[in-house]
């Protein structure tokens, strides 16, 4: 390995959101909430573009018409959401803040990219210290771009490494979803898996060099000389 840039997704990586909490509350009337599991909000929906993941779900629930049906329930979501975000809903992982400190204080180019338009709002609400929030510990950001392709298409994971001035080969990508892992692998990229929901198994199936249950657990020295590993245990 030769690494020397980071990526990081935003929602599971970084910051404890209220997007999955938003997609269950918005099925109300349209199918029953409770059928949105974790899992199958990871499977369907983690990663995706607003409509590419209200497709997904009102399909994978069988619910009829469901093309039809899911701007309508990704426009209800995104009001939910906005409403969850304002009551302070949004909490940072205590393990991604002191990552991110420590990738900065390295003095790599790093940058945020999410496919969620929500993402920079988000990270606006948590203060670094000093006068600065999350949002602005990047050298880039590439959140909420309008894509041609969702994960796992690379196409976010490229813009942002172009955004850094880096090679993808030398770019990590920091997921806690399986189809981010892919669009990292598709773009020639090392993949770290952050298993918060244990389901290790599910990203490293998906093709992470190397998977976390907490970011802390990242070897900085060994990241710093160029090299993904876990720390000794």
């Amino acid at each position: 390995m030769n690494i020397a840039a980071a990526i990081l997704d935003v929602d599971g990586v970084l910051l404890a959101s209220p997007h999955e909490r938003a997609w269950r509350e918005a099925l109300a009337g349209i199918a029953d909430p409770a059928r949105l599991t974790t899992a199958l909000y990871q499977a369907a929906v983690a990663g995706k573009p607003r409509l590419a993941g209200a497709v997904a779900v009102l399909e994978a629930l069988g619910v009829p018409d469901a093309a039809a049906r899911a701007p309508g329930y990704a426009e209800k979501k995104q009001l939910v959401l906005m409403a969850l975000i304002k009551e302070g809903h949004v909490e940072a992982f205590a393990d991604a803040l002191r990552f991110v400190r420590a990738i900065r204080s390295m003095g790599w180019p790093m940058a945020a990219a999410s496919s969620s338009k929500n993402a920079n709002m988000m990270m606006q609400t948590i203060d670094m210290g000093d006068g600065e929030t999350l949002l602005g510990m990047f050298t880039a950001n590439v959140c909420g771009r309008d894509l041609a392709h969702g994960k796992p298409d690379p196409e976010i994971f490229l813009l942002a490494a172009a955004a850094l001035g880096i090679a993808p080969a030398q770019c990590f990508v920091a997921e806690d979803a399986p189809a981010g892992i892919e669009a990292a692998c598709a773009g020639g990229m090392a993949g770290l898996g952050v298993a918060r929901l244990h389901d290790a198994a599910g990203l490293r199936g998906a093709g992470a060099v190397l998977v976390v249950t907490s970011l802390d657990d990242v070897d900085i020295d060994a990241l710093r000389n160029g090299r993904l590993v876990g720390r000794a245990a």
